[in-house]
This record gives C-alpha cells, sequence and structure tokens, in this order.
C-alpha cells in the first residue's frame, strides 16, 4: 500500500470551507492516499501552537510534509500555522489581499460569516425547508404539495430522501418526494395525488443492477430487491416519466451535491435564503 500523506482541514469555525475547498483540490490526486483530519475551531494562538507542534510531530513521523489547508480570518493565528516542515495552504492569505485591491476595502477579518448564522430570517427559512422536507419524506404527508418548490419521484432507494435534504439545507427549497409504489408503476397514468402538481415534478432513475446491491444491503432474498423486480420498475418509472414529460436523470453515478446542482439547473429553481 502506498504510503498516505497527512492532510489537515483547519479552521477558526466549523471547518467546512477548508474542508471542501482541500478535498476539492485533493480529488485531483487521485492516485495517492491521504490521511484526512478536520480542526474546527482554531480561535486562539495557544490552541494554534498546540496544533502547530502537533503537526511538526506528525512529519517527523511520516517523513513526509503533512499538507496543511487553513481557512483561519485572524492574521496573528495564521502567522502561527505557518509551519516549517509542512505544506501550509492558506485560503484566506491566496485571495484576500486581492479582493481588498481590487474593491479598494480592507477586509472586516470577522470570524464565522461563512457558515454562522449571520440573517435569523435567512436560518429560519432553511431551518423550515429542512423540516418540511422531513415531514413530506416519502409520501408520508401529501397534504400541503402546492407549498413544494420540487416534488422528486422515484422508485425506492433511487436517492430521493438524501437529495431532499440536501436542496432543503443548502438551497432553502422545499423539496417533497414521492416513492413510486408496484400499484403506481402498474399503470400508465402518473399517481392521482401528483397530477395536479405535475410542472413540479422531477424524476430519478438509477442503473437496475445498482438499485439491486443497495436493496440487497437492506432486504437480502426478496423480492423487492431481486434482479427482475429491479429492472422492471426503473424500466416502467423511466417509462411513466417519458410518457408524461416529466424530466429526469440518473443518480448511479452522481453525488448528491452533483443530483443537487442538475435538478435546480433543469428545473430553474433558485436558492431560497
Amino acid at each position: 500500500m502506498p504510503h498516505r500523506r497527512s492532510a489537515f482541514f483547519i479552521s477558526d469555525r466549523t471547518g467546512i470551507t477548508a474542508e471542501s475547498l482541500g478535498q476539492t483540490l485533493l480529488t485531483q490526486f487521485d492516485s495517492l492516499e491521504f490521511k484526512r483530519e478536520t480542526v474546527p475551531f482554531i480561535d486562539t494562538v495557544e490552541k494554534a501552537e498546540s496544533l502547530a507542534a502537533r503537526i511538526r510531530e506528525r512529519a517527523q513521523h511520516d517523513h513526509h510534509k503533512p499538507l496543511v489547508f487553513t481557512s483561519i480570518v485572524n492574521p496573528e493565528i495564521r502567522r502561527t500555522l505557518k509551519i516549517d516542515g509542512a505544506l501550509v495552504i492558506d485560503f484566506f492569505e491566496t485571495f484576500i489581499g486581492e479582493l481588498e485591491t481590487e474593491l479598494g476595502q480592507h477586509a472586516s477579518l470577522t470570524m464565522g460569516k461563512a457558515h454562522g448564522m449571520v440573517s435569523e430570517e435567512k436560518y429560519d427559512h432553511r431551518i423550515e425547508a429542512v423540516n418540511y422536507s422531513l415531514n413530506h419524506d416519502d409520501g408520508v404527508k401529501l397534504k400541503d404539495l402546492d407549498e413544494a418548490d420540487v416534488i422528486l419521484v422515484g422508485v425506492s432507494r433511487s436517492g430521493k430522501t438524501p437529495t431532499c435534504l440536501y436542496l432543503a439545507l443548502q438551497y432553502g427549497i422545499k423539496a417533497a418526494n414521492y416513492p413510486l409504489t408496484p400499484e403506481d408503476l402498474d399503470s400508465t397514468s402518473l399517481p392521482k395525488i401528483l397530477q395536479p402538481y405535475r410542472n413540479k415534478l422531477f424524476g430519478l432513475t438509477i442503473d437496475p443492477a445498482r438499485l439491486h446491491y443497495i436493496r440487497t444491503e437492506r432486504r437480502p432474498e426478496s423480492k423487492y430487491a431481486s434482479k427482475e423486480n429491479c429492472r422492471f420498475e426503473v424500466n416502467e418509472a423511466e417509462s411513466m416519466f417519458r410518457q408524461h414529460g416529466v424530466p429526469f436523470i440518473s443518480t448511479t453515478h452522481k453525488s448528491i451535491e452533483e443530483i443537487a446542482s442538475t435538478i435546480i439547473h433543469k428545473a430553474m429553481l433558485k436558492r431560497n435564503f
């Protein structure tokens, strides 16, 4: 097994920004393995000094420079994390200077603005969207569908629930979902409950072999998980989508982030906060 390089994602708040940007860069080196560690809330010089000592010890142990990705706002803390023996990629230092020059204004250097609760109204709207998606998951609650921004439709285990929650949490989009049952698939019509909301529907499909694998993990050796049933359900669902002009995408090789972005683009949805 190749030696794994240590990668630290360090932040003075949640670590989401440093981790997201750092992980994106590391995906371009898919022949290498990385030992990843996210370290949030490094918001004092004392914490930074302790962490810097730990990273130096890791460098000696690994005999390789650790990779350090930081999104620290405070300049003194950033200086403390300029560690000899590590490759430090400082996202604020890289971009803030150029932005200050272009905008003719100094950055406020306030911690927590990226993922903090800057606006209670916007935060409340996002939580409202999450609660809506939870209450309208898997067709449990079929009232108030007129409030939905989008209704995801697909066979069981095609990725509807996580996509709805991601749309709600990241974009404030009220996303309901409806699982197509065997009874629904025996008909050529859209399920009756969905017919009034035809313009809000978006279909998710999946490769039958992948669906068989996922369902087998949940209910092994059942008709529900059988290859034949998976092929039947997927074929019938896609036929329904085509017949009624419901846009749809395959989730087979897409991450939740990609699925959500594709739906937003194709359905022309907008961020609601």
